[in-house]
């Protein structure tokens, strides 16, 4: 197996800092910044009739319309349902949090409403040592994702509500930029695309420009389908892209790769046009418990999944963030793909076997 250097180089050596060789601190306060939108899960474990009634499927994520109005209140009324912090990005960032353990190396922006949602949202994202700089909004309550487990599986319903009030004056803000121009590496999620493209493309361009590396995930399916064009339009800005197969699939099929075969996919999605030339684009494709694929330098290498027992799985829910979440943590390390991949890896495996993407102690990762 080769080891793949984040600078786009290749190296025999199983730890390769090429971030030492550029000057960058390790464990600098607002080095790694993440963009998306804020939620607070509601989890219940449900059954395919529930499913059924709303019109979803048991592994998937979208978003609310007028007929899953009523899911929210249905879940917390008849359901044993839980609250939990989350959102894509929020997720991410706690988790890489967790693994670099000294605080506010990690920035989270995204909107949220002026309630009690919101308060909690912002306390256990601060205990869990993020810098929040969430944008309020009166207009909307702070938003909800319905989270409905059926064996092992997850449906995600995500009514955005405040967060998709966030604009561009945000990081307009002197405190903001300083802090998007300290970060030197940026992650957005997809679902970010739904509500404030012109954010993600503003946010982009800087980084190319100041040579930072930015990454982002496909996040779902109805994405690339349905948000196409916004999203073609950042891909040239990106440096790590991230998607599990399903999301692989479809854009694939929506871009007219003609081919099903997922290695070529991420060939072909690491290959697309690049603005920043100094390094070569990365693609990770998650495969549940199948090998994960990583496309560079025009080689496909694949990574083993751990396999944990059915017994083991409690929630699925939050292991694609968790996974990410510890890839940055050691990709900002310096710390070479393959260790990256390992993070991530454990990491999912952690966050899978309990309710939520929550954890508790002190990692104990080892490369």
């Amino acid at each position: 197996m080769h080891n793949i250097n984040v600078c786009g180089l290749r190296s025999n050596s199983k730890r390769t800092n090429c971030r030492k060789n550029l000057g960058y601190t390790i464990g600098k306060e607002g080095l790694l910044l993440g963009m998306g939108n804020p939620l607070l899960d509601i989890s219940a474990t449900v059954d395919s009739n529930f499913l059924k009634k709303y019109d979803l499927k048991a592994n998937d994520a979208i978003l609310a319309t007028e007929k899953h109005k009523s899911i929210y209140n249905e879940l917390l009324e008849q359901y044993k349902a839980d609250f939990i912090a989350g959102g894509s990005v929020q997720n991410t960032m706690r988790v890489a949090q967790w693994f670099l353990e000294k605080p506010r190396i990690t920035t989270y922006m995204g909107c949220v409403g002026t309630d009690k949602y919101s308060k909690i949202l912002e306390e256990r994202a601060r205990a869990d040592g993020l810098n929040v700089r969430y944008q309020y909004t009166e207009k909307e309550p702070t938003g909800t994702c319905a989270v409905l487990l059926t064996g092992n599986k997850r449906s995600l319903c995500a009514n955005l509500a405040a967060a998709n009030c966030f604009s561009l004056s945000h990081i307009e803000e002197p405190e903001n930029r300083k802090l998007i121009e300290i970060a030197e590496y940026i992650y957005v999620s997809g679902f970010f695309l739904t509500v404030s493209p012109e954010t993600i493309q503003v946010v982009a361009q800087l980084a190319s420009e100041k040579n930072k590396m930015f990454l982002m995930n496909l996040s779902a399916p109805f994405l690339c389908e349905h948000y196409k064009e916004p999203m073609l339009a950042v891909f040239p800005y990106v440096d790590i892209l991230f998607g599990n197969e399903t999301e692989a699939d479809t854009f694939a099929k929506i871009n007219n790769f003609q081919t099903t075969d997922r290695k070529e996919i991420a060939l072909k999605l690491s290959q697309m046009e690049k603005v920043n030339k100094k390094r070569q684009r990365i693609v990770v494709i998650t495969q549940g418990p199948d090998n994960i694929l990583v496309a560079q330098d025009n080689i496909v290498t694949e990574f083993p999944a751990v396999k944990l027992p059915e017994e083991k799985v409690v929630d699925t829910n939050g292991a694609g963030d968790a996974f990410v979440g510890g890839f940055l943590a050691q990709l900002i390390q310096g710390r070479n793909i393959e260790v990256c991949i390992k993070c991530g890896i454990w990491a999912a495996t952690q966050i899978v076997q309990r309710s939520g993407c929550t954890y508790e102690g002190k990692p104990d990762f080892t490369p």
